[in-house]
C-alpha cells in the first residue's frame, strides 16, 4: 500500500462499519481541523464518493491514519 498522504491525521473508524456517511463526516472534520487547504479536501471528497463502499475506505487509507 502506498504511503499515506497525511500521516499525521488519525481517524477512529472501528464503529463506522457500512455507514459511509459516518465516514465521510469524520474524516472531513479531521482533514478541516488540521487545517487541509479545502481545494485538497475537495480533491479527497470527489476520489472518496466516485466509487462504492470499498473505494471510501480505501480513499481514507490512502489519505489519512485509520484506526
Amino acid at each position: 500500500m502506498p504511503d499515506v498522504k497525511y500521516p499525521n491525521i488519525t481517524v477512529k473508524l472501528t464503529d463506522e462499519d457500512g455507514n459511509a456517511f459516518a465516514v465521510l463526516g469524520k474524516v472531513k472534520k479531521a482533514l478541516h481541523k488540521a487545517e487541509v487547504p479545502q481545494e485538497e479536501i475537495n480533491k479527497w471528497f470527489a476520489e472518496a464518493t466516485a466509487g462504492d463502499y470499498d473505494n471510501l475506505l480505501m480513499t481514507c487509507l490512502a489519505w489519512v491514519n485509520v484506526e
